[in-house]
């Protein structure tokens, strides 16, 4: 595999050497027991009331199960308005009680389990013009086209978007409440606050200057952080790799122009942030960028996927030269397979990045972070193998997980989805 990179013009770090993922991170108050994060996958399983599900209790209590040092627990709906889907977690008043028992028994089963508890993080979102109530902020010649929406659209206004602050700390508050130890003011994948840092051709306060388009969220963060005793986090798009003036850190070409995402890491750094989780684009219009993969249906990626791998590599790098104080978190090692933590030790080694971070691994392999650790080593019979059917469960609106390992379960809704798609 080095080789391979190396071929391709790559410098891919590697180490044999796993220790480095029993260093504990000391937080202040808190401590990260090791430096894996089980990343954010939503699962389409929660109850129609926002309340986790069957299916979402078993996923998290996998993952409690399988050794991460971070559980950041999946997009959270800040209110009724801004759930993505009727099938999407929300934390409000009436599920706080329900999240509180949710969180507890995360902790609870890693406890029992590896004698710690994760560190948990709620990924606190708004969907944007990828909700039930679609909602954009300007006219985006690539996604519009996509998603068939008219010049005639109406843009979500600043006075809706001044509201927003308040739903944000409400639901900061009930984290605390349901027991959370960071907040993730979640600004990716061209969701309401990543599509916000694109918004050149936008008009009024939140469009146009790089003041306006990052005010909504630094906003935010200084709100939560003196209204509420919680950890800050971020999970950011470093880049949409969208052509300028409808892509945030790109140039007209839609490749990487890192001026003002290393401008806002530091501003995001001076607030407080506390972590910092590296992705990039979106899954709805270029999902070889955010989870590099060698197939998906009819949508073939453009590029060897281990040049994904290390984009979002060297992305992780970037914001770890960028930061003095704050933590990345590194993603892309998915890909890798059974080959992954010898990536992600050289990554923590050569101080790319201070934790590693696992995606589509966790539905498939939720295990991983304990066989690294006491068997040395990944199995190849269990690791993800990046076929991508649970991001279709996930677009076709269904319950996702891993098809292939987790097929007792999942198969039989691929199954069936598959068998609506013929009638």
């Amino acid at each position: 595999m080095r080789w391979e990179a190396i071929t391709l013009g790559m410098d891919l770090p590697l180490l044999d050497d796993f220790d480095v993922f029993r260093d504990p991170v000391d937080l202040g108050l808190k401590t990260i027991p090791n430096r894996f994060v089980d990343q954010p996958m939503e699962g389409n399983d929660a109850q129609l009331d926002g309340t986790p599900g069957p299916l979402t209790l078993r996923r998290y209590r996998r993952l409690a199960e399988g050794g991460a040092g971070v559980i950041w627990v999946e997009a959270i709906a800040i209110s009724r308005e801004a759930r993505g889907n009727d099938r999407q977690l929300m934390l409000t008043e009436e599920t706080v009680n329900s999240f509180r028992s949710f969180v507890a028994e995360i902790k609870s089963a890693s406890l029992k389990t590896n004698n710690f508890e994760p560190y948990v993080v709620a990924q606190l979102t708004h969907p944007g013009r990828f909700g039930k109530n679609r909602k954009i902020l300007f006219h985006d010649k690539f996604l519009d086209e996509k998603y068939g929406i008219t010049e005639d659209f109406p843009l979500m206004s600043d006075e809706e978007l001044d509201s927003l602050k308040e739903q944000y700390l409400r639901a900061a508050k009930f984290a605390k409440i349901a027991g959370f130890d960071a907040v993730d003011i979640k600004a990716c994948h061209r969701y309401l606050l990543s599509e916000l840092l694109a918004a050149h051709t936008r008009e009024g306060k939140y469009g146009g200057s790089y003041e306006n388009r990052t005010k909504l969220l630094k906003d935010i963060v200084r709100l939560v952080r003196e209204e509420v005793e919680i950890d800050i986090t971020v999970r950011l798009n470093l880049s949409d790799f969208i052509p300028y003036p409808y892509g945030w850190g790109s140039t007209e070409e839609g490749t990487l122009d890192f001026t003002e995402p290393g401008r806002l890491l530091k501003e995001l750094e001076e607030l407080g942030v506390k972590i910092i989780n590296v992705t990039a684009s979106t899954p709805y219009l270029k999902p070889h960028i955010n989870r590099p993969y060698d197939e998906m249906g009819k949508y073939n990626p453009p590029e060897h996927p281990i040049v994904g791998a290390m984009r979002l590599l060297n992305l992780a790098k970037l914001a770890k030269e960028t930061l003095s104080r704050t933590l990345v978190v590194a993603s892309g090692f998915t890909w890798f397979r059974q080959f992954a933590p010898y990536v992600a030790a050289g990554m923590l080694k050569n101080s790319w990045c201070d934790l590693v971070g696992f995606g589509r691994m966790t539905f498939a392999y939720p295990d991983y972070p304990k066989d690294i650790l006491t068997k040395g080593e990944l199995d190849p019979k269990k690791v993800c193998i990046t076929c991508n059917k649970c991001a279709e469960l996930k677009a076709a609106g269904e319950s996702c997980g891993c098809v292939v390992r987790d097929s007792e379960v999942y198969l039989p809704i691929y199954r069936k989805m598959e068998e609506n798609k013929k009638s």
